[in-house]
């Protein structure tokens, strides 16, 4: 098997293998967070476990930059994108976190393959497979939306992670319900800022490795949207009947 029918091959389980999460999250939340429950194997502390499990994915994809093909104004801003939101969640995020939460060394394993899977998979197709990304790129209407997409997701997503961090004190471990932002419309709009940040990148690069991860994300977040929303209205008498779990006023 030579490297570039591994490739293929991966894409098609990279797909698949959404499905098959996509369904199963509908019927088991993923055990961490506010979900966490035991059964789930030995448990470390979150913010050493968001640092293990995320960092391959920036590391990774820095590689496929280093040994790629094309290091033209395209690809690099590609990676720009890439490592802006992934330095940030390995590096950065997990020492925003607050309390000491624990979470399975299972759960990090799993996020481990998907996302050395998912780095490989974008960073040798956007350096080293696409052949479109010449500078005419840059004023292609799927480009610039895919970036228009991809900004307003890093934005919501930013500033929803900023408002249920800021709901607890210094010392603080507690749930709250949060009423600013986009939370005065949805449970989760961290999550669909996290989705729009990687359907624009899918449309942004035009490729089946993009398609691939915003499936993936899709998959991932929107059954736990649905799970934290029903966690929300079963632990707070007084949450808000009209709040949905995911988009606004529909779902």
């Amino acid at each position: 098997m030579n490297i570039q029918t591994f490739y293929n091959d991966l894409l098609l389980i990279s797909f698949l293998l959404a499905a098959v999460v996509f369904i199963t999250l509908f019927f088991f939340a993923a055990p961490y967070g506010r979900h966490l429950r035991k059964g789930w194997g030995p448990e470390v502390r979150n913010k050493l476990a968001w640092i293990v499990m995320e960092c391959p994915s920036p590391v990774l994809f820095a590689l496929c930059f280093l040994v790629g093909e094309n290091h033209s104004l395209v690809p690099l801003l590609f990676l720009v994108l890439w490592e802006a939101h992934y330095i940030h969640r390995a590096f950065i995020y997990p020492f925003s976190l607050r309390g000491n939460r624990m979470m399975p060394v299972s759960v990090i394993v799993m996020a481990i393959v998907f996302n050395m899977m998912n780095a490989f998979l974008n960073g040798r197709y956007v350096f080293t497979l696409a052949t479109q990304y010449t500078t005419q790129w840059l004023t292609d209407p799927r480009f610039i939306g895919g970036l228009v997409l991809f900004a307003a997701g890093y934005l919501i997503n930013r500033s929803s992670d900023r408002i249920l961090r800021n709901l607890r004190a210094p010392g603080e471990t507690g749930y709250k319900i949060p009423k600013t932002g986009f939370y005065r419309w949805i449970s989760s709009p961290n999550y669909l800022g996290e989705i729009i940040v990687w359907c624009g990148w899918a449309l942004a690069t035009w490729s089946l490795p993009g398609l691939a991860f915003a499936v993936w994300t899709v998959a991932n977040l929107a059954p736990r949207a649905r799970s934290n929303h029903k966690w929300y209205q079963e632990t707070f008498p007084d949450y808000p009947e009209e709040r949905k779990a995911l988009v606004p006023r529909l779902w």
